[in-house]
């Protein structure tokens, strides 16, 4: 596993970054938990003060962390910015109401005159978080901001292909004032990862990733006796409906499926469209994707990016060729992208069935595959015949209907009328095979707290 920065668009080799030895992973380890010692202890002001600095210097240096996204993952410019904005808002959500959502729970009992019942949080200790490279910092701050406001500290072991932007957040945070050992990056190998989750210094780990990662590290984990989460892969539905908005529903269609570069678990990547609209959105929905225009990420006028690297580019081709090998059809939109750099034709495929292992997949790229539905519960059958489930959407002018369908949808999110979004007030997580358990709000604060009940009883209470 090499850390490196390889800027996609140019195919250059910008750095090399060596892993961790056995020696730093170890000190790492004992480092957090000689933070967390006296963390965890901590005051609510303390921590709000140092995440709301932290979420200050992002911004005052925007385009500066914006740029480090372009270049070692090469999303577009203007993209990369929200993303540093929106993890600014995540740590600035934690200053302002981890206090609140963590405050013990006076429990009803049956005769108060025996004593009462709290439900306390308490922080486990260390953490283990593995991210991905399609959000770099995001990735970062909804784990990191929730769980540093609930007392715990973290180890962070990021791609390999976004090492600078593990190491900047590092920096940033200590920029911020976060104690020494609190918040640490580490260029980790596969072996040292299953290292830190067997350390008995080490509570849980929290991963985001594909399905095999995923099984690998909830097996470690188990086997340790360890909580874990993981947020993994998703194909989600985009289901519309004959009464929707068509022009606005199109313009959502091509944003939801193409924002950075089709690399988003929640993406829009089935259009679940039924008969009585499908021509007319496939006529609109193909002259949209062939706007788009691929080019250098750092251009503000470019709106398709290269994919994070050469070898995700080649594996996105090679699905789509296996997926017309089982019987698709695969229509290249647009202008011919640019060959330098990871780019991938904007393809959609049609005549996919479910005989065709194709229609099962997650396609992380700009391919989408469209489905046809005669009707409103057919389009729900099939948004539900998926092994994933993590987002979806329904597009619709009466938003009771909306509301129904959404409901019967089996998905962690469903959205109506737009596609799945991403928001630092808005729970995130799936279901089968997109993974288990949340991030953000209280429920990400709470995933890695012992919710301890103390018990106040009169001593002349009977047993």
């Amino acid at each position: 596993m090499a850390y490196a920065t390889i800027n996609p668009f140019t195919g250059e080799l910008i750095k090399e970054f060596p892993n961790a030895t056995d020696a730093q992973v170890t000190e790492a380890i004992e480092s957090a938990h000689q933070a967390f010692l006296s963390w965890r202890n901590t005051p609510f002001a303390t921590k709000a003060e140092i995440l709301n600095r932290a979420a200050a210097l992002l911004r005052d240096s925007k385009r500066r962390y914006a740029e480090l996204l372009t270049l070692e993952m090469g999303k577009v410019i203007g993209e990369a910015e929200a993303e540093v904005e929106l993890s600014a808002q995540i740590l600035e959500y934690y200053a302002q109401h981890a206090e609140r959502l963590l405050a013990p729970q006076k429990l009803p009992v049956a005769d108060p005159a025996e004593g009462e019942a709290l439900l306390v949080n308490e922080p486990l200790g260390v953490l283990l978080a593995i991210e991905p490279w399609n959000f770099p910092y995001y990735q970062i701050a909804r784990i990191l901001a929730p769980q540093l406001s609930a007392g715990n500290t973290l180890l962070l072991k990021h791609a390999s292909n976004v090492p600078q932007c593990a190491a900047t957040f590092e920096s940033l945070m200590r920029d911020a004032g976060l104690p020494q050992g609190a918040f640490q990056n580490l260029y980790a190998t596969r072996d040292q990862i299953e290292q830190i989750i067997n350390s008995p210094k080490v509570h849980g780990v929290a991963l985001t990733g594909s399905e095999g990662a995923g099984a690998v590290i909830a097996s470690q984990a188990g086997k340790a006796l360890k909580k874990s989460t993981l947020e993994l892969g998703g194909s989600d539905a985009f289901i519309v409906l004959e009464d929707a908005e068509l022009e606005k529903t199109i313009d959502w269609a091509v944003f939801g499926r193409h924002w950075n570069a089709g690399q988003v678990c929640v993406s829009s990547k089935r259009m679940i469209l039924v008969e009585a609209i499908y021509d007319k959105f496939m006529e609109g929905y193909t002259q949209g994707v062939a706007k788009l225009k691929a080019g250098d990420p750092m251009d503000p006028n470019t709106t398709l990016a290269p994919l994070s690297s050469q070898g995700a580019a080649d594996e996105v081709k090679q699905k789509i060729r296996e997926a017309v090998e089982h019987g698709a059809t695969a229509t290249e939109v647009g202008p011919k992208v640019p060959e330098q750099g990871a780019f991938v034709q904007p393809t959609i495929l049609t005549n996919v069935n479910p005989d065709n292992p194709a229609y099962y997949w997650e396609f992380f790229g700009p391919v989408s595959m469209i489905l046809k539905a005669k009707d409103e519960q057919e389009a729900i059958a099939i948004a539900n015949d998926s092994p994933f489930g993590l987002g979806g959407s329904v597009f619709t002018a009466d938003k009771q209907r909306g509301l129904a369908v959404a409901k019967q949808v089996s998905t962690g999110m469903m959205f109506v009328n737009h596609p799945t979004m991403v928001k630092a007030d808005l729970p995130f997580g799936g279901i089968r095979r997109s993974g288990y358990g949340r991030e953000l709000i209280d429920l990400g604060l709470k995933e890695f707290v012992n919710h301890k009940l103390i018990n106040v009883v009169d001593i002349d209470a009977p047993f």
